[in-house]
């Protein structure tokens, strides 16, 4: 909980030091971090809750920590320049089988998505997007990509290891 609320204020500072600067692109070298500018019309009131004010069109740099299963993992993200905040990501748009499953054929599929994941992400150069809160709290919600993958969530749902997932509610994975 504490890591999500921190990333979601380090994304507000580095939102609002952006906008002091004059809202032009930066990209920063040594840190991987790109914004692009916002235009007046598209601009989150600063009244607005947090979650509406983050800029989606940030791509932030992550250290993958672990991987809790197969859509969500733990990393390390770079909010900006010498801030670095420990979250756990979901994968947007997708949902895996469970680890606490409820049959064994759940938790064979929960293993596969985990591995998968694990697999993807060890490509290496890591970035998440479109970062939101997670509507369970304790982590973000997020597209990623890695070296090799545009779209993590895509190549799970190509792959057989996840379904199509849109925030409501989940389908069991028992047969």
């Amino acid at each position: 909980m504490i890591g999500g609320i921190l990333f979601a204020c380090g994304l507000v500072a580095g939102a609002a030091l952006s906008e002091s600067l004059g809202r032009r692109a930066a990209t920063t070298a040594a840190t991987g971090l790109t914004a692009t500018p916002t235009d007046e019309a598209s601009a989150p009131s600063v009244a607005a809750p947090i979650a509406q004010r983050l800029d989606r069109r940030i791509v932030y740099p992550a250290d993958v920590l672990r991987v809790i299963d197969g859509d969500t993992f733990e990393a390390r993200v770079r909010v900006w320049p010498g801030l670095d905040v420990d979250t756990k990501v979901r994968l947007r748009g997708i949902d895996a089988a469970e680890l606490h499953a409820r049959c064994a054929d759940e938790l064979t599929k929960a293993q596969a998505a985990r591995a998968a994941l694990e697999t993807i992400l060890a490509e290496g150069d890591v970035s998440v997007s479109q970062v939101g809160v997670d509507k369970y709290g304790g982590r973000v919600d997020a597209l990623a990509s890695t070296r090799n993958t545009a779209d993590v969530s895509a190549a799970m749902l190509r792959g057989g290891w996840a379904r199509a997932y849109d925030g409501g509610r989940r389908a069991g994975w028992c047969g």
